[in-house]
C-alpha cells in the first residue's frame, strides 16, 4: 500500500459515505426517481464512450440482458430505493440500513451455495441484526419511518440479490464497459418508473444546492470513487480496500449530523456500532470475499 493506494482508499471511505447526504440535498427539489435516472444516464454514457474508445469489444446481447438484470436489482432497486427512501427518512439511518447489505449477501450465500458461515460471520449475522432490529423497531419509538426504512431494507437486500447473480452472469470483459451498461439500463428503467409515477409533473425549476448535488454524484460519487475502487481492486490488497463497508456508514451518519442537523440520539449510536461491527466480522472474517459494491453509491454501493 504505496500512498496513491491509501489515497485513493480514503477517497472511496469519504466519497461513498458522502453519497448519502449528496442525495438527500439533491431530492429537496429534484425528484428522486427522475434524479436517479439522469444521474446514471450521464454516468454511464461516459463510462460506456470511455471503455469503447480505450478499445472495449461491442457487447454482446447476452451481455445486455444480463446488465438489465443486474443494474435492476443493483441500481433501480438499490440506488434508486435509497434516494426513494430519503424523502421518509434521515440520511444516515439509510446508510446504517444498506450498510447491512454484506449480511444478506452472507446469508444468501449460505443459502445458495449451502457453504456453512464461519463463525466470525454468524456472530456478524447476529450483532447486524440485532443492530437493524434497535434501529428499526418498534418503528414508533424510533421516530423511523416505518415505509422509508423498509424501502431501505428492500434495497439492500436486494443489492445483495444482484450482487450474487452478477458474480455468475455473463459480462463483457472490461469491467468499466460492463458497469457503464448497469447504470444505461438502470437509467433508462428510473426514468419508464419516474414518468410512470407522475414525478415529471414534480419537475419545476431546481436550486442550485440540488444540481450541484446531482453533479457531485455523477462526477464524484460515480465516476471518479468508482476509478479509484476498480483501480485499488486490481492493485491493492482485499482485505483492506474492503474496509469501506463498514467506514461508509460512519461517516455518512457523521456528516448527515453535521451538515443537516439529523438525530444522534443513544438508539441510532448503538445500532450504529452494532451494524458497523457485525460489517466488520462478516467482510474481514477467513475466507470471505469482498463485499460487493454497486457501480456507483451510493452504491453501489451511493450510495447511494
Amino acid at each position: 500500500m504505496t500512498a496513491r493506494h491509501w489515497a485513493a482508499l480514503t477517497t472511496i471511505y469519504v466519497v461513498w459515505g458522502s453519497t448519502y447526504l449528496a442525495i438527500m440535498v439533491a431530492i429537496r427539489t429534484l425528484p428522486p426517481l427522475l434524479m436517479s435516472s439522469v444521474r446514471f444516464l450521464v454516468a454511464g454514457g461516459i463510462l460506456y464512450a470511455f471503455a469503447r474508445r480505450r478499445g472495449a469489444a461491442r457487447p454482446s446481447l447476452r451481455h445486455w440482458r444480463s446488465a438489465i438484470v443486474a443494474g435492476t436489482a443493483l441500481l433501480v432497486v438499490g440506488n434508486g430505493g435509497v434516494a426513494w427512501s430519503e424523502q421518509r427518512i434521515d440520511s444516515g439511518v439509510a446508510a446504517l440500513l444498506i450498510a447491512t447489505m454484506p449480511l444478506w449477501l452472507a446469508l444468501f450465500d449460505r443459502i445458495v451455495t449451502g457453504r456453512r458461515l464461519a463463525p466470525a460471520r454468524l456472530v456478524g449475522l447476529v450483532v447486524g441484526l440485532a443492530g437493524v432490529a434497535l434501529l428499526v423497531g418498534p418503528i414508533g419509538g424510533a421516530g423511523i419511518d416505518a415505509v422509508g426504512a423498509t424501502a431501505c431494507l428492500v434495497a439492500a437486500v436486494a443489492w445483495a440479490a444482484g450482487s450474487l447473480y452478477a458474480r455468475g452472469a455473463e459480462a463483457p470483459g472490461d469491467l468499466l464497459l460492463g458497469s457503464a451498461m448497469q447504470m444505461l439500463a438502470a437509467g433508462t428503467l428510473l426514468g419508464t418508473l419516474g414518468a410512470a409515477s407522475s414525478e415529471t409533473a414534480q419537475v419545476h425549476t431546481p436550486s442550485l444546492a440540488s444540481l450541484g448535488a446531482l453533479v457531485y454524484l455523477v462526477v464524484v460519487g460515480s465516476l471518479v470513487a468508482f476509478s479509484a475502487y476498480i483501480w485499488l481492486m486490481r492493485s491493492a490488497p482485499t482485505s483492506i480496500v474492503s474496509t469501506y463497508a463498514f467506514v461508509n456508514p460512519a461517516i455518512a451518519v457523521a456528516l448527515g449530523a453535521v451538515f443537516l442537523g439529523e438525530s444522534l440520539s443513544l438508539r441510532i449510536l448503538g445500532a450504529s456500532a452494532a451494524i458497523v461491527v457485525s460489517v466488520a466480522l462478516i467482510v474481514t472474517a477467513r475466507g470471505a470475499a469482498a463485499p460487493a459494491r454497486p457501480p456507483v453509491l451510493e452504491p453501489v454501493r451511493e450510495a447511494a
